[in-house]
């Protein structure tokens, strides 16, 4: 039995022997190709990750050469690797992929191990050979490879990682993963029972102006509504706490809200200030493109506005109701419902036929107690090819103020190729889509002068929304031209790269806001987005808590972009903060600003009304930001305050700014949103 046991051992030694001769063993140098990796664990600015093909599904191309095997993206992009010390090198050539010929395509490839920077491609354009690189990972445990924009925005950055591949001690693949948790949790705690009146404090209206504004409240139903002090001319439904008239004297009128049902009441004061400036406290609502698209309809728009109703986000102060683009008859649209003429005889637009009576519309809106927009283009047509306003603007303002629309947003698109007139006088010569001109102060600001003064004169107040994306810094002049708020950057997608990339660019206007005139961000991508084929927001929870907290934070716009059909209980815990939501409908119209940046950390402050200040610890990092903070000087904070936690809804802390320290802890791609109020009773 032993003699049998001995001649195992050598027959299994002698194997080995010889495997190993052949450099045939279960330790010996293995090649995993990265395309053979998960890439779902990657992110990127737009799309999603493509294996073996660029971000569009073709061929990899670079420079003309082509490539079978890959990993086909579009910047900002980010694939985290687990090696755990089992890989020795990687190796890859990189570069932007040719299916974008035409634009200023630049974009920078990274590799980072363990934190630190292994290799970088500097700089590289559209057309230029793939760069091959080389990197040594002995012990590197957490690879990432990064891509980044060439500092001229992420537009249109297709970027290719091509004949990638890792040499290893022995492994036969790795994990690839998000530093970014998934996991879903909800800090907005429902409301009282009790009433607490929610909403803009301040309201504008221009004298002889229809006044329309909803007294909001959460609480138990049923509440009734009362109001003391109204001006001459208004009154208030008490079952609804809609208030309407026409007020036809200007002045400021301090009036008291009240709120009551069977478990209690609440008063609280709001004024109404009738004169020249509506607006006065960023719009809030829901805009129909990132859901809908091309498809949007007047029957999804009654569905959005009765959601907003049912789901109870009306009453936390969420009012209008946005049409974006293809209401309006279409161009060469193979759609029958989009074909049709565009004007009458008199050149009045003619809506096509999913929305066939735009007054009743309106009134349907109206008759929730919300409010309602749409949209056109200064051009001759619209981003997506429908019938803009160019000749034809009075014609456009009387209708939209005959049919009783609140809210105008008003987009640059073909007016780039009209500048110098109608070509041949042929619209149908202009392209849809053209940014020609915009970086040009006087040609930037002459259409929507045009347009804004046309709104002024008409009998209704209409929110003007310059949508010119931050071209000859609109932040500057947007108020002068008739505008209430202006976009600041090109349109926002649910990723990470495009929600950072936006919010980091938006600070330079911090200035500019005020009462009266927002910047404006884009969109909230919360919730089922889409563009006409929705799916959950690709931002993970700690990234949405971010976008929210930044957006109010920044005084912008908040208009949700999401199928209001589909609404879940963690959007609306974001929706619903009212906590929250008063940062960004704060009456002094402040805008944050970053006064601190701590490696990743970046720390907004806002000045509020009341004297206190709505501080955002935010954490742009892929790693924890777990310290004791003590710089409060630098965020004007001296003295003894009360800490309160706005999205938990609970005071955390009593502390003396100038001897004690605050624990925070923010998770990755995260923020904590805190106020700071003076401690009186100190």
């Amino acid at each position: 039995m032993k003699m049998k046991n001995y001649i195992k051992v050598e027959i299994i030694v002698g194997i080995v022997i010889i495997l190993s001769l052949f450099g045939i063993n279960s330790l010996s140098a293995q090649t995993v190709w990265l395309d053979e990796l998960d890439l779902s664990a990657a992110t990127q600015g737009y799309g999603v990750p493509k294996k073996n093909k660029s971000c569009d599904g073709k061929t990899l191309t670079i420079a003309g050469e082509t490539f079978e095997r890959g990993f086909g993206s579009h910047s900002e992009s980010l694939l985290t690797i687990l090696l755990e010390g089992k890989a020795t090198t990687f190796t890859a050539k990189v570069g932007m992929d040719d299916e974008v010929k035409g634009h200023d395509s630049a974009a920078e490839f990274i590799i980072n191990g363990d934190g630190k920077r292994l290799w970088a491609s500097g700089v590289m354009r559209l057309g230029d050979a793939a760069k091959p690189c080389s990197v040594k990972l002995d012990g590197v445990k957490k690879l990432e490879l990064l891509v980044t924009d060439g500092g001229n925005g992420n537009y249109y950055d297709h970027v290719d990682w091509v004949d990638a591949k890792f040499e290893t001690s022995g492994a036969t693949t790795f994990k690839t993963f998000n530093p970014v948790s998934s996991e879903v949790y909800i800090l907005t705690p429902k409301p009282a029972a009790e009433p607490k009146l929610t909403g803009a404090k301040v309201f504008g209206v221009r004298p002889g102006s229809p006044f329309q504004h909803l007294v909001t409240a959460t609480g138990d139903r049923p509440m009734t509504f009362s109001a003391k002090g109204l001006p001459k001319g208004l009154k208030m439904d008490e079952k609804t706490g809609l208030i309407t008239g026409v007020i036809s004297k200007a002045g400021s009128y301090k009036v008291t809200l009240g709120a009551k049902n069977a478990k209690g009441k609440a008063e609280r004061e709001f004024r109404i200030e009738c004169g020249d400036k509506i607006a006065l406290t960023p719009p809030m609502g829901w805009n129909s493109w990132n859901c809908f698209a091309q498809e949007v309809s007047a029957d999804k728009v009654k569905r959005a506005a009765n959601a907003m109703v049912s789901s109870g986000l009306i009453n936390h102060g969420w009012t209008y109701i946005n049409i974006d683009d293809f209401w309006e008859n279409h161009r060469d649209s193979k759609d029958p419902s989009l074909r049709g003429k565009l004007r009458d005889e008199a050149g009045y637009i003619i809506p096509n036929s999913r929305f066939v009576d735009m007054k009743l519309l309106a009134d349907y809106v109206h008759g929730l107690g919300l409010k309602v927009g749409l949209y056109s283009s200064p051009g001759p047509w619209t981003c997506g090819g429908s019938a803009g306003s160019f000749g034809y603007e009075k014609q456009d303002a009387e209708s939209y103020a005959k049919w009783g629309f609140d809210y105008l947003k008003y987009d640059w698109c073909s007016y780039g190729n009209v500048i110098n007139g109608l070509p041949e006088n042929d619209p149908y010569k202009v392209s849809s889509l053209s940014y020609n001109g915009g970086s040009e102060l006087e040609t930037a600001k002459k259409p929507f002068i045009l347009m804004g003064d046309l709104l002024k004169k008409q009998k209704r107040d209409i929110v003007f929304s310059v949508c010119q994306y931050g071209m000859s810094d609109v932040w500057k002049w947007g108020g002068s031209v008739g505008g209430n708020c202006w976009r600041t950057t090109n349109d926002i997608t649910d990723t990470w790269a495009s929600m950072k990339g936006i919010a980091l660019d938006n600070e330079k206007s911090a200035p500019y806001a005020k009462p009266g005139n927002w910047n404006d961000p884009d969109m909230l991508i919360v919730g089922h987005v889409g563009w006409g084929n929705t799916h959950p927001s690709k931002l993970k929870p700690n990234e949405q808590y971010l976008h929210i907290s930044l957006w109010s934070l920044f005084a912008a716009p908040l208009l949700i972009g999401c199928d209001m059909e589909k609404l879940d209980d963690f959007t609306l815990n974001l929706l619903t903060n009212d906590e929250v939501i008063e940062v960004n409908q704060d009456p002094l119209g402040k805008q944050a600003t970053c006064l601190q940046t701590i490696g990743d950390l970046r720390i907004y402050v806002k000045e509020l009304e009341d004297g206190s200040k709505a501080v955002g610890f935010c954490n742009f990092g892929l790693e924890e930001v777990d310290m004791a903070y003590a710089d409060f000087a630098k965020l004007g904070l001296n003295g003894q305050f009360v800490v309160r936690d706005l999205w938990r809804q609970k005071d955390i802390s009593g502390l003396n700014t100038q001897s004690e320290k605050l624990s925070i802890k923010v998770p990755v791609h995260g923020v904590l949103l805190y106020k700071f109020s003076a401690d009186k009773a100190k």
